[in-house]
Formats: structure tokens, C-alpha cells, sequence
């Protein structure tokens, strides 16, 4: 066939357009349409915000409007975003098993994500679409429109990424690959539909077969984290209960992705791009740099510092690494350290720093588990700080014997010099985490503080203001704010599923009966959000258990606060721990390093990390101290 064609087009005859050609060019226009407004979503987020706070500090006036208003395109950026994350391929999901799969294998494994994903958003079309329709009738209290405004979002976006997947299937390179894909789905949930009278007299047994099996299967091979778990959570609405599927999309994806505390996440995100564009976390390195480059090690002390400096504004991992690896890595080569080396330590600064404020761990954990975000603030600096120790105890170790010889050591005036340079970056940290924890404005008003503090800074101090950039970093915000909100969405519903089934109150009997008391339950749940941080990475473990532990910590007499910062750290540990930890392949990626090379030296820093988090839990002053 491929021959038969290229004999026509040698010979001038006119080709058909072949479909996919016509697939993928329809994917890239529709794509472009989608991601211009997101983008202008986020932009109009910050303006609304921002006029907020200028009204209420500025002023002393309330827009009473802005946060209804903010809270009707928050939904609307969330789809759209989730919809640009899905066409861009980059919804979380755990790779380690489809990567090492033979190349057909893997080719299956992609299509089969796909179509699972298309399955879910097929299933979920008309509740949403039904909810939608409902909220018609009710008149928003502010603004005084109906709420279809608002809840259109859900149908609207759920229908583009069903599109995004068409198209992808459409495109799939092998017609028997992908139709395999899609039979294999369809046998699956056919089995599960005609099981149904037998699911049903199961009982809280379903629990393991929909929210360990089929969650879990879905994870494992390879479907995108929050299309695995609406497959569970929709399954086992759908087969074993009498709950109308509309719930799923209005009582529990709305209202967990939309919670106005995580509008903050697009926010940080944004500004976490920011900092890195205008040179603000370059000249935070510099700085470090100016003070330790001279001594054994001093390098690798400045990457786990300036990790500490820019960590948890971002809102990503792979961003925080982005804006401080490139930086460092060059000299650090040179000076003779194996790449093996540095990306085992960036992944380990990775985990180290998850509870650095504004981290978005400890923003998820404020909306789903109602504590004090101020708190969670403060009480998230120290634990940082203790790993920190322990991992530069062992960098010590490691370079004790560096040659040094042919480093100068930086002269007073080029410190202070550098020192004024950075003043502005350095403050912003200082400032957003002030702010929230002295309680002048919320964690989503200071967000858009620091980013009006960024674009001016950025214009006027350091001159490095690419405008091309914005329009990319927009959609990046949006595409990445999104794939979060999705996850919370579902795994919200899973975990509102498990608490009506009452195995909360089952799980909480457990736990509030082994022995040892809190000790015993604190090692356990290092344990467990370990392996979950390694599987689901930290935003899904912490919405789907979070509201389940939170509670019987206080029962045995762990302070929330303290017990938020052990799990955050578990879960850092597991989310770049190898094999499976996809934070570890993040920093590769970044380092441009082989992974073989880093799982040998890394496994010393996950060490230096594990004792870390042991001391931050046998001393809850280090979490609470400053409460």
C-alpha cells in the first residue's frame, strides 16, 4: 500500500489525505483553541485576585463579587486545563512498568491508557451533563446568574478530552493495535456489567476489588492517575450502590477540584515559572554559590540550599529542579563530580523539600483535611531544615577529599555584590510564607502578591523579561494545574466513597487498637505513604487518605500538624526512591543523566533522608514548636 502510494506521487497523481494527516491536524487546531483561553483563564484569575486584594487593603472596600466570580472560571480553567494536559500527554501516571516493555508491548499499553481514559469520560458524559442542566436552576447569591455559568465547565471539558482521544486513537500507526486496545477495554468493562448481580450482596469486599483491583491495575499499567481512579470510583458507584451517578460529578468532582483554597494551585505554578524566567532563581544560586563554592562539597550544599529557597513555589517537582540544576550542574562536572552523583542528590533535595511552604502538598492537605494552612506554614520550614542536615552530613562524607586547588575563593565585595543582586529574589520566599503565616492574606491572595512582585521585579531589577515566553508559560500553568485538579476531583470521590461504605470507621477501630498507641501508628504510616508516594505520588495519596487519617491521629494523640509533615516526607522518600518513584526519572530527565547511573549513589542520600524523617518524628517540637 505504502509503495502503491509513493509510485502515484512520483508519477504527479493527486493523493487522498490520508486520515491520520487529517487527525492530527484537526487534534493541533483544536488544541490551539482550547489552550488560548485557558491561558487567558489564568491571567484573568490573577487579575480578579488581585483586584481583591487592592480593594481590601488598598481601599478598604470588599468586592463582594470577585471570589464568586473567581470560583465560576476557576472550574472552567480546571477543565480546560485538565482537557490541554490530556492532549499534551501529561496527566500523571506511572510509567516504570510500561517503559521497560517491549516496544509492541508498549504501544498496546499506551493505546489501552487512552482508551480507559475515553471509557471513564464516555461514562461520566451524561451525569455530567445532567448535573449541569440541575444547576440551571439555582441563581448565584453575588453575581445573580444561574450556575449552568459555572457548571458547564464539566461537561464541556469532559467532552474535549473524549474529542482529544478519538483523535488519538485516529492517529494510532497499527488499525489491530489500537482495536485491540479498544475491544480490551470494552471486554473488561462488559465483564464487570454483567457481574453485576453478583457484586452487588459483596458488600465492603467491593472496596478491595474497585479501589485496590481496578484502581490499582489501571495505575500499574500505565492509565493516567485520575482516569484510573473515576474507573474505580464510577464502578463501584455504578455496580454495587443505589447512589445516583450524578453525585459523582457535582457532590464530589466539583466540589473537589473547585474548593476555593486550591485556586492558589494555577497560581503558584505560575509564579513558580516566573521566578525561573526572570532570572530570579539563577541569581538565588549565585548567591549560595559566592558563599560555599569554595569549600569540600560547597556546591552540593548550595544545590540542597537554593532546592530549600525556591521549593514548594512552583507547584512542581520537575520545576524546582528545572530552575536550579542547570545552573549548578556545568561547574559541579568540572570539578569532577559523576553525573550519577548529581542527579541522586537533586531527586533527594526533591523529597527533601516537600514541606517547604507554599507547597501545594500542604495546600491540598488544608482544603481536604480542614487544617490550619497558616500552620501548616510554619510547622513545614524545620522538618526541612533537619533533612537538609542529613543530607549534607553525608555530602561532607562523600567530598571530604575534593581537589579544591584550582577554585578561587570568592572575595568580600563579590558576596556582598551578589548578595544585592539576589536581595530581591531571596525576599520573595520570605515574603509569600510571612504573609500566610502571620495571617495578612491567604495563601491565594498572597500567590497573586508574588506574582505582581515577580513581573516587577523581573522589568525593572533584573531586565530579563522574555515576552515570548508568557503565552507558553500560561499554558503550562493551566495544563499542569489541571492535571492536579483532575486527580483531587476523583480521588476525592474515592475517598468519599470509602468513607459512606464506613470503612473509615472499620480503618479507624484498626489502627486505634495496635499496639504501641501513636508510635506504632506513626511507623505505619510511614510505611504506607511511602509505598504511596512511590505509586500515586503525594496530591493522590494525600485526598484519597488524608481524610481518613487525619482523624485517628488525633485519636491517638498525634498533632495534625506534626503528623501532615511525616507523611508529606514519607512520601517525598517514595516519590524518588527508584524503581518506581517517578520524581527520580523527573531529575534524570533534567540532568540529562542515564537512570542506571544514579540508582547506586542514591540510595546513601535516601538514607540520610529516611534518618532525617525518623527524627522529625520522634521530636514533634521540630513540626509544632513555632504552632
Amino acid at each position: 500500500m505504502a509503495h502503491a502510494e509513493l509510485t502515484r506521487a512520483a508519477e504527479g497523481e493527486a493523493m487522498p489525505p490520508r486520515p491520520r494527516s487529517f487527525a492530527a491536524s484537526l487534534e493541533a487546531s483544536l488544541g490551539t483553541l482550547v489552550e488560548i483561553p485557558a491561558a487567558l483563564l489564568v491571567v484573568a484569575e490573577i487579575v480578579i485576585l488581585f483586584a481583591g486584594v487592592v480593594a481590601r487593603y488598598g481601599l478598604h472596600r470588599l468586592l463582594i463579587w470577585s471570589d464568586e466570580l473567581a470560583s465560576i472560571l476557576f472550574l472552567w480553567l480546571a477543565m480546560l486545563g485538565a482537557a490541554v494536559a490530556f492532549r499534551r500527554a501529561e496527566h500523571m501516571r506511572m510509567t516504570a512498568i510500561v517503559a521497560n516493555a517491549k516496544p509492541a508491548m508498549r504501544a498496546y499499553l499506551d493505546l489501552v491508557a487512552t482508551c480507559a481514559a475515553l471509557a471513564f469520560l464516555l461514562l461520566v458524559a451524561w451525569p455530567a451533563y445532567e448535573y449541569a442542566y440541575e444547576e440551571s436552576f439555582i441563581t448565584t447569591p453575588a453575581l445573580q446568574i444561574p450556575n449552568i455559568w459555572r457548571a458547564a465547565a464539566l461537561p464541556v471539558g469532559i467532552g474535549l478530552m473524549a474529542l482529544f482521544a478519538f483523535l488519538r486513537l485516529a492517529r494510532a500507526g497499527d488499525l489491530r493495535v489500537a482495536l485491540g486496545a479498544v475491544l480490551s477495554v470494552a471486554l473488561l468493562i462488559g465483564m464487570f456489567w454483567l457481574a453485576q448481580p453478583w457484586l452487588r450482596p459483596l458488600g465492603n469486599i467491593n472496596l478491595i476489588i474497585f479501589f485496590v483491583g481496578v484502581a490499582g491495575f489501571c495505575v500499574f499499567t500505565g492509565v493516567p492517575i485520575a482516569f484510573g481512579f473515576g474507573l474505580a470510583i464510577f464502578g463501584y458507584l455504578a455496580l454495587t450502590t443505589r447512589t445516583p451517578l450524578m453525585v459523582l460529578v457535582g457532590r464530589i468532582m466539583d466540589e473537589g477540584m473547585s474548593h476555593l483554597i486550591l485556586l492558589s494551585v494555577p497560581l503558584f505554578v505560575f509564579l513558580g515559572l516566573l521566578i525561573e524566567m526572570t532570572g530570579m532563581a539563577r541569581a538565588m544560586v549565585a548567591f549560595l554559590a559566592s558563599l560555599l563554592g569554595h569549600v569540600r562539597g560547597g556546591l552540593h550544599y548550595v544545590l540542597v540550599g537554593a532546592m530549600y529557597l525556591v521549593s514548594g513555589i512552583s507547584g512542581s517537582k520537575a520545576a524546582d529542579m528545572a530552575a536550579v540544576a542547570p545552573v549548578l550542574f556545568p561547574e559541579m562536572k568540572q570539578r569532577g563530580a559523576k553525573p550519577g552523583d548529581l542527579v541522586a542528590l537533586l531527586a533527594a533535595t526533591g523529597a527533601q523539600t516537600e514541606t517547604i511552604p507554599p507547597s501545594l502538598v500542604l495546600i491540598t492537605i488544608g482544603s481536604v483535611t480542614g487544617v490550619s494552612i497558616a500552620a501548616l506554614f510554619t510547622g513545614g520550614l524545620l522538618p526541612g531544615v533537619v533533612l537538609a542536615i542529613t543530607l549534607s552530613a553525608l555530602v561532607w562524607w562523600r567530598y571530604r577529599d575534593e581537589d579544591l586547588s584550582h577554585v578561587t575563593r570568592a572575595t568580600g565585595g563579590e558576596i556582598v555584590r551578589s548578595f544585592v543582586i539576589a536581595l530581591p529574589a531571596l525576599a520573595l520566599p520570605f515574603v509569600i510564607r510571612a504573609a500566610v503565616v502571620e495571617g495578612i492574606a491567604t495563601a491565594t491572595e498572597v500567590s497573586t502578591i508574588g506574582i505582581v512582585y515577580g513581573l516587577v521585579v523581573g522589568l525593572l531589577v533584573y531586565r530579563h523579561f522574555d515576552w515570548r515566553r508568557l503565552m507558553p508559560m500560561l499554558v503550562e500553568t493551566a495544563c499542569l494545574s489541571g492535571a492536579i485538579l483532575l486527580i483531587i476531583g476523583t480521588a476525592t470521590g474515592m475517598a468519599w466513597g470509602l468513607t459512606q461504605s464506613g470503612f473509615s470507621r472499620a480503618l479507624a477501630g484498626a489502627m486505634t487498637g495496635l499496639p504501641g498507641g501513636s508510635a506504632t501508628f506513626i511507623a505505619v504510616s510511614i510505611v504506607a505513604f511511602t509505598v504511596l508516594g512511590s505509586v500515586l505520588e503525594g496530591i493522590p495519596a494525600i485526598v484519597l487518605f488524608g481524610p481518613l487519617l487525619f482523624p485517628i491521629a488525633r485519636t491517638v494523640g498525634v498533632h495534625e500538624v506534626h503528623y501532615a509533615m511525616i507523611i508529606i516526607l514519607a512520601m517525598g522518600i517514595g516519590l524518588f526512591a527508584p524503581p518506581f518513584g517517578v520524581g527520580y526519572y523527573a531529575a534524570c530527565a533534567i540532568g540529562r543523566v542515564d537512570p542506571a547511573e544514579g540508582i547506586r549513589p542514591i540510595w546513601g542520600y535516601l538514607l540520610a533522608l529516611l534518618i532525617g524523617l525518623i527524627i522529625v518524628a520522634i521530636f514533634p517540637w521540630i513540626s509544632i514548636g513555632f504552632l
